[in-house]
């Protein structure tokens, strides 16, 4: 890992199917020391949780659940990754769209208007058992967009496994007219950040 002492080369496990986080993981960290495990876990938002507070428990319930799955040699394994982005309109969590129609409605909302991505990212510690969470926010502005823009973009199936219904780093970003902060964020896992995390917990 770039700017860390690995102390042998353990591996990571990637608490997601995400291809995009295990693509933005994969610049920092050998693509043959993260393991994939998908984790399933309730993501309800519970009454009056704020963003913040429910991506950071659905981050740490992610890494969890894939440690809990894991059945190989727990001590080649250094840290757990887990990571949940939401899409904030008027601080109203917007997940990840249920159907095209759904999609369709999100962007709809979106158009021409301003929001926040935050992904909130927790990383269990396997030497320690600590968990470290922390969270990152971006500021993006949507074009002005019309129905049948909207539509043929949906028709990609692009939109059906993102939060917000949009993926900034394929054909969503031609319905982005500008953004504020960390791309990666807004992709799914902020990467300076995380290197930073990780680096304080390897070293």
């Amino acid at each position: 890992m770039s700017g860390a002492d690995d102390g042998g080369a353990k591996k990571l496990i990637l608490a997601s199917k995400s291809p995009r986080r295990l693509a933005l993981l994969s610049t920092i960290v050998p693509a043959d020391r993260i393991i994939v495990i998908e984790s399933d876990v309730d993501e309800a938002i519970a009454h009056g949780e704020t963003a913040e507070a429910y991506c950071l428990r659905i981050a740490e319930k992610k890494a969890l659940a894939a440690w809990d799955k894991y059945d190989g040699e727990r001590s080649d394994i250094a840290v757990v990754v887990g990571a949940d982005t939401v899409v904030l309109l008027d601080g109203e969590i917007i997940g990840q769209p249920r159907d095209e129609d759904d999609a369709m409605s999100i962007l709809k909302t979106l158009a021409g208007r301003r929001h926040e991505v935050m992904t909130g990212v927790a990383l269990i510690d396997q030497k320690s058992g600590n968990v470290v969470a922390f969270s990152v926010k971006s500021v993006v502005w949507m074009e002005e967009l019309d129905l049948e823009m909207i539509r043929e973009y949906v028709a990609t199936g692009e939109p059906l496994d993102k939060a917000g219904a949009y993926g900034i780093q394929g054909e969503g970003r031609k319905l982005i007219a500008k953004y504020d902060g960390s791309y990666s964020n807004i992709v799914g896992l902020p990467i300076d950040e995380l290197t930073a995390a990780l680096s304080q917990i390897l070293t």
